[in-house]
């Protein structure tokens, strides 16, 4: 499997992985931007080494996620919080670490020789994974090949991806209200002016700025106080808004679009609809392609109780009348779980009667539809719900509508870039 992020974004090529409880390896590739022209002589614009990832997964979970540089400095950084972070000078090489991931392969030799313990080994897996992801969901243009392959190994412990990315979804658009006073954790901050007393005296705060010294990113600093970018980012931002401390030019490709508003508008709300009605969810699925949502619909109720939660819908439209289970049942089991406890469950009825609406409501539904609705009636209340959609968007889904389809048959072809 393979492609590029225009057609289908990384949060999909997840699921896919995780539905399809796949083992192997994701290599991903940003576009970057061309620098400008330095000197008389520089005719062309200078391109930016491209910044590429690898995320290791083991039956559909993930085992590591890193940059494929082959730079420690991310995980010193880790093993700053323990000080342990010259621990490495006298390591020997660890022979895992000539064909996966250096930073890995250092990793598990800290462990092996007892400078880690297997809890700290987790944290900072943890980390690292949730810092890789944040990069790579926060990506807009590049290309990815998926392979399969054997596990990396061995395996301290593996992550489920569902959960991280909903975790690290939020994290982002926190995150993204920073913007454009803050545009990328890859910013190193300085400081410009002195602080008042009183904040230069507080003593969390005085820890954080000594690591301004325009050298060190948002990110490391992170990793140092041992505190995720976003408390970063909100601890600095009223600094940063103030011209206190300044930040140094963005050189990734992982910034948001120029305004907050612009990025908003890239976010496509995604809806499912479960209906064993195959023209009904042709129906539904076009009216909603067309005006910029990302739809999917699920024939069979049974399936779509474990699906849903892969898929985490940002709505959900539900027939009442299927076969093997109805409806309201399966509104009612969504409704037990935390994950849909505040998600949009729109229910389809043929009736409108009292009664049916009663019903829906006691199962927990929000809302309800009569059949037969034309566009106008289905795009106001999907409207209501998770607002409008975006037409202008790329199309992800489609690999993902084929996958359940095809009970996640997929095959990837067979090359990879080099690493």
């Amino acid at each position: 499997m393979q492609g590029q992020l225009a057609e289908i974004d990384i949060r999909s090529i997840l699921q896919l992985i995780e539905l399809g409880q796949r083992t192997g390896e994701l290599y991903v590739e940003a576009y970057m931007p061309a620098l400008p022209a330095m000197g008389a002589d520089s005719a062309q614009p200078k391109t930016q080494s491209p910044h590429s990832w690898l995320v290791f997964f083991l039956n559909g979970q993930i085992v590591y996620a890193g940059t494929t540089d082959g730079n420690l400095d991310r995980l010193r950084g880790y093993l700053h919080r323990y000080n342990l972070d010259k621990s490495l000078k006298d390591l020997d090489v660890p022979a895992i670490a000539t064909f996966n991931s250096p930073e890995y392969g250092y990793l598990w030799a800290l462990l092996e020789n007892h400078r880690l313990t297997p809890e700290q080994g987790r944290q900072i897996l943890n980390g690292m994974v949730q810092e890789t992801l944040f990069d790579l969901l926060s990506l807009h243009q590049g290309a990815f090949v998926f392979k399969l392959s054997a596990a990396l190994s061995p395996q301290l412990t593996t992550f489920e991806i569902s959960s991280l990315v909903a975790t690290i979804t939020t994290q982002i658009q926190a995150w993204n209200q920073f913007y454009p006073h803050i545009q990328s954790p890859h910013q190193c901050p300085s400081i410009l002016q002195k602080l008042h007393s009183q904040d230069a005296d507080d003593e969390k705060t005085a820890r954080m700025l000594r690591w301004m010294d325009g050298q060190t990113s948002i990110q490391q600093i992170s990793r140092y106080w041992n505190k995720g970018v976003v408390t970063v980012g909100k601890a600095i931002y009223p600094y940063v808004r103030q011209g206190i401390i300044h930040l140094s030019e963005v050189t990734s490709p992982l910034a948001p679009p120029e305004s907050v508003e612009d990025w908003q508008a890239t976010q496509v709300p995604r809806i499912v609809c479960v209906d064993d009605g195959v023209t009904i969810r042709q129906a539904i699925e076009q009216i909603l392609d067309e005006h910029g949502y990302e739809a999917t619909s699920i024939g069979n109720p049974l399936r779509a109780l474990s699906l849903l939660f892969q898929l985490r819908p940002d709505l959900i439209l539900c027939d009442i009348a299927m076969p093997e289970l109805e409806g309201y049942e399966l509104c009612a089991m969504l409704r037990q779980s935390s994950v849909f406890r505040q998600t949009p469950i729109i229910m389809l009825t043929g009736k409108d009667g009292f009664i049916d609406r009663v019903k829906a409501r006691m199962a927990g539904a929000t809302d309800y539809l009569t059949k037969p609705f034309g566009a106008h009636e289905l795009l106001t209340l999907v409207e209501k719900y998770v607002g409008v959609g975006n037409p202008t968007r790329p199309q992800p889904n489609r690999l993902l509508e084929q996958a359940i389809q095809d009970d996640l048959e997929l095959e990837p072809r067979s090359s990879t870039p080099s690493r």
